[in-house]
């Protein structure tokens, strides 16, 4: 089987799964919003949000380093496994017991902080999953992973309806949530061979050595992703605070799509470098650029359209507001494209020290920002800065990444592409009234259609896609 027809099926897994879960995922948030109402939605986009910065704070680059690591051949890949979830482990019982005593120095109501507790716990079985998601990643074994975030939103959803039927409130939902991501944890780990916790020296120190560039960086992308979510709670009503989450909810499902494809191209691009394999290492390189902007693209112009109409769907009538915010957020993705693409092969050629600066400076001017304009914009003003930060480092990136391989990705795809996403946009522009699904409808039509006139994908390309695959191996 050829890589790009490999790719393909086993992008076909996850996006299948994906979507399947993203429903549930998206079903979830209707109930909640109908459910709680916009003040108290709120509340556990502070207290998830301040959790979710706590969660990047203490990443450390697990789920990529891991992934590059197993890609590289270099150690055992079960002693790999053992310390590094070992470590994390760790790492996440650290950061996550500590959560709930550091909230109580801010000035949030009682309620979000009883949630922090509750929540701190699906963050902390939560972070054991990138290790097992680097190893599923790595392999190529898809369908287990896929299953096991299914399971956690199944359990999600009935979660949920159940306590909105019953009108129990908000601290039960959180115990859902948490619930939810047990599910998940444990799925994974009774599909792995057994699991023995171990601190491998030689491993240590080498997931070390590899990680500590990455775990800065990700630091400092707590910053400047997540920051607005703490800082906007101390100076708006936590009203705004639930449309501007509401609206997040949906760039959320964008980033990770984004993030499941580099995931599952990352391993491949790493092994051709450290192979000093530079032809394989451009194809890989190209693939992976093509096929995000292939898929983000016409959802950045999608939602930019269609934001009001998506967001009542998704959170309902009172959210409707928050529309406004999600258009002008999702201008965001397109520096979150090239910031995934750029820094996840900065990864691979092992050019994450490189990043720092990067990283460093778009948290400090960020963070400065959030305080500076949030406190005399508001919500505008944090819409401004993720603008900015997303630009700056996606920019960023880009350069360095081209400068320190000596490989320009070839933007003939990336136009045609772009030509086809604002001839969708203009068409759905033009039909303001139509209902939403009819208009997704149209929208996507236009798109494939254009694609296709425009050769993006060659017919050949796609015949090879969609023939039935045979059983192989990737090296």
């Amino acid at each position: 089987m050829s890589l790009a027809r490999t790719i393909a099926h086993n992008t076909a897994i996850q996006i299948i799964g994906k979507a399947a879960s993203t429903l549930l995922g998206l079903m979830a948030v209707a109930i909640m919003t109908r459910s709680l109402g916009a003040e108290h939605f709120g509340w556990y986009i502070t207290a998830s949000g301040f959790l979710q910065f706590i969660g990047i704070v203490s990443d450390f680059g697990f789920t990529v380093t891991v992934s590059n690591m197993l890609a590289e051949g270099m150690y055992d890949k079960r002693a790999i496994l053992n310390t590094t979830l070992t470590w994390r482990l760790i790492t996440a019982a650290l950061f996550n017991g500590a959560a709930p005593l550091i909230i109580l120095f801010f000035p949030y109501p009682p309620e979000i902080k009883l949630a922090v507790a509750i929540l701190a716990v699906s963050f902390f079985v939560t972070a054991l999953n990138q290790v097992f998601i680097g190893y599923y990643r790595e392999r190529l074994q898809l369908m287990t992973a896929t299953v096991g975030e299914v399971v956690g939103r199944v359990v999600l959803v009935i979660g949920v309806g159940g306590v909105a039927l019953g009108r129990f409130g908000f601290l039960p939902i959180m115990t859902i949530i948490t619930a939810a991501a047990i599910a998940t944890t444990g799925y994974l780990w009774l599909h792995l061979r057994p699991i023995h916790f171990s601190l491998d020296r030689a491993v240590s120190r080498a997931l070390l050595h590899k990680m500590w560039p990455t775990a800065i960086s990700v630091i400092c992308n707590a910053f400047y992703l997540q920051a607005d979510r703490v800082i906007l709670p101390l100076y708006t009503a936590q009203t705004v605070v639930g449309l501007y989450g509401a609206s997040y909810r949906v760039l959320d499902v964008v980033i990770q799509i984004a993030a499941l494809i580099m995931g599952m191209i990352m391993p491949l691009i790493t092994f051709a470098w450290a192979r000093n394999n530079l032809a394989e290492f451009k194809q890989r390189y190209q693939l992976g650029f093509d096929a995000l902007v292939l898929v983000l693209m016409p959802m950045i112009v999608g939602i930019f359209v269609l934001s009001r109409p998506i967001l009542r769907l998704i959170a309902g009538s009172s959210f409707l507001e928050g529309g406004d915010y999600l258009r002008y957020l999702s201008l965001s993705i397109f520096g979150t494209c090239f910031g995934m693409i750029f820094g996840h092969i900065a990864l691979a050629i092992n050019r994450q020290k490189e990043a720092l600066w990067i990283y460093g400076t778009d948290a400090v001017l960020s963070l400065a920002g959030y305080f500076y304009f949030i406190s005399h914009y508001g919500v505008w003003g944090a819409i401004g800065v993720t603008l900015f930060s997303e630009v700056y480092a996606g920019l960023g990136l880009t350069i360095l990444t081209i400068y320190y391989s000596g490989v320009t990705p070839r933007l003939t795809s990336f136009f045609k592409i772009l030509l086809a996403s604002l001839i969708m946009g203009a068409t759905l522009y033009a039909v303001p009234k139509m209902p939403l699904f009819g208009a997704l409808a149209l929208g996507a039509t236009v798109y494939i259609g254009f694609i296709m006139l425009l050769r993006v994908i060659s017919p050949a390309t796609l015949k090879e896609i969609i023939t039935t695959p045979e059983v192989a191996e990737i090296s």
